[in-house]
């Protein structure tokens, strides 16, 4: 963003100011320091109405906070629904089919665990809150989200250092666990609609609240949403592939073609009412099947170019409309209450339970090889865009439960609680796993760095210790010299009549010229009776005289 103005205010134009030029060390140092998520909800901070009130959020919304909620909600629903059909692209072929046994554990005992730790944490730390509102509240923050996620298991850091199996099986539980975040939620939200407050005002008791609990959300939201993204996913790839084949498609439409299904999965299931965010999860899979459209895109900036931008767009978003008054003046929990939780949730939300199943054997995931992997995996469940989405998805359906046209006691103190606890929540997992690899950069170059600057510093202060006057490079191995070598022990006879021709490169210089008469260019130096005088230490000068110097010129001895 700081480059994007740079770039704006930077025309050769008289009016404008001259170019501003950015070194490439600062850039690199700023990109060590802050991830771009943090650096974009700190810009959100900067431009909304608490700072220079340059994005106005509210007026946006009509000044109504309900017309702000489905705002954030739509938004959170098309950056979603974008992000999980490319991490379903990205997956290999058939990546949900051969791997189902690491994902049925991660989906399973992994997401429940996450699930109920979340409630108990939530439920006896917020003062006065009954368990049933705890675990509607611990469900909004139980899936890890994806867009957070892969700006963790992307790029150099993450290459270098996280096993390629590791990051495909987090994209993978990332991109289900956002969609089967449904069955949690409202699990919690039908049994306080129908049981909460005695039921007043929403007759049917538990039976009705289990009814709509297996027909609604298993039976229309997940499994409608699976078999919809399947079938699009299936239909689009084969159109596609029909359209390429008859040279209909150009390639600019090819490579954004996985947006536009992003699109049309959002905008469709929006009109059935169906789990959207599943759907284009499953969707991108099956339109990767046959790795044909992954392989074609292999290379292409496109795509991640887009979803950069819309990620970046959501945490400036987030900065601009996130409730910062309310953590510090609500009258759900104090403000150091909210850091105590926040701070038990990252630890024991989901690291107990992942080194838990690495423990026991008939639990392992494979792609968690090691202690370490599993501490990684266990820590690194970012709570962000799919908890807001979840948040706003709650708000709604709590305003439907009324009496006599007003919403219900209960209900409207659990608005509260939602907004207050899951919008903190959300602040910290981005502010503290955005920073997770820029603090992991530094942890793996800082120690690096102080030895060589305390070995620097101690030859500084040594003057006395004895140091070589020159130094001798590395043998280099190249073509030229190992034919050489070859030439030199077919004539090896010849090349002993010749006079020796030995060159020495030391510091300044003692190559010293001869006469004319002598015939040769360079006067020939002992080896042998040169090193005591000069203190040459080199393996090869010890076990022959023979040697190479800046791996150029050749040193024969007499």
């Amino acid at each position: 963003m700081v480059v994007g103005w740079c770039l704006i205010f930077s025309r050769s134009n008289s009016i404008y100011p001259k170019p501003v030029s950015i070194p490439k060390t600062a850039l690199k140092r700023l990109d060590s320091v802050l991830n771009s998520t943090v650096i974009s909800l700190l810009a959100g901070i900067v431009f909304s109405p608490h700072a220079t009130n340059f994005i106005k959020p509210l007026e946006y919304a009509s000044g109504s906070q309900e017309n702000l909620g489905s705002i954030t909600l739509y938004f959170t629903r098309l950056v979603l629904g974008v992000q999980l059909v490319l991490a379903g692209v990205q997956l290999p072929s058939k990546y949900l089919w051969i791997e189902w046994k690491s994902l049925a554990l991660l989906l399973g005992p992994v997401m429940t665990c996450m699930w109920l730790s979340s409630s108990l944490l939530i439920w006896a730390l917020v003062p006065n809150l009954d368990f049933l509102h705890a675990l509607a509240v611990g469900a909004c923050v139980t899936p890890t989200d994806p867009v957070l996620s892969n700006s963790i298991v992307k790029g150099k850091f993450a290459d270098r250092n996280i096993p390629k199996d590791l990051q495909k099986i987090i994209i993978a539980e990332s991109g289900a666990n956002d969609g089967l975040g449904y069955p949690f939620l409202f699990f919690a939200l039908y049994l306080i609609k129908y049981v909460g407050s005695g039921g007043t005002g929403q007759p049917g008791g538990v039976r009705l609240a289990m009814g709509d609990w297996f027909g609604e959300t298993w039976g229309y939201t997940i499994l409608l949403s699976i078999a919809y993204g399947a079938i699009v996913g299936w239909i689009a790839k084969q159109l596609l592939q029909w359209a390429q084949r008859k040279g209909f498609v150009d390639r600019e439409s090819f490579l954004v073609f996985a947006i536009t299904l992003a699109l049309f999965i959002v905008g469709t299931c929006g009109m059935i009412g169906t789990d959207d965010v599943l759907a284009c999860f499953i969707a991108g899979n099956a339109f990767t099947i046959d790795d044909w459209f992954r392989l074609e895109t292999l290379d292409d900036s496109l795509q991640p170019t887009i979803d950069m931008l819309l990620n970046l767009s959501i945490f400036m978003w987030f900065g601009a409309v996130c409730p910062w008054v309310s953590f510090l003046r609500n009258d759900i929990i104090p403000i150091y209450r909210l850091i105590v939780l926040g701070i038990l949730i990252l630890i024991f939300r989901r690291l107990p339970i992942v080194f838990a199943l690495h423990t026991f054997q008939w639990s392992k995931i494979w792609q968690i090889e090691e202690k370490q992997q599993a501490l990684f995996v266990g820590f690194f469940g970012p709570i962000g865009v799919s908890a807001v989405f979840y948040l706003y998805l709650s708000l709604e359906f709590l305003r439907q439960i009324n009496v006599d046209g007003v919403m219900r006691a209960d209900v409207e103190r659990l608005e509260e609680v939602f907004t207050v606890v899951i919008w903190f929540l959300a602040i910290c997992s981005i502010v503290v796993h955005g920073l997770s690899v820029p603090l992991g950069k530094l942890g793996y170059h800082l120690p690096r760095t102080l030895s060589s600057a305390m070995a620097s510093r101690s030859i500084s202060e040594d003057p006395e210790e004895p140091r070589p006057p020159f130094r001798i490079r590395e043998r280099v191995q190249s073509g030229a010299y190992l034919g050489h070598q070859r030439n030199r022990s077919r004539n090896i006879q010849r090349t002993r009549e010749e006079p020796p021709r030995s060159v020495f490169r030391i510091g300044g210089s003692i190559i010293q010229p001869t006469t004319p008469e002598n015939g040769i260019g360079l006067q020939t130096i002992d080896v042998a009776k040169e090193r005591g005088r000069y203190d040459i230490e080199s393996p090869e000068l010890n076990q022959s005289h023979d040697g190479i110097v800046d791996g150029r010129h050749i040193i024969h001895s007499g």
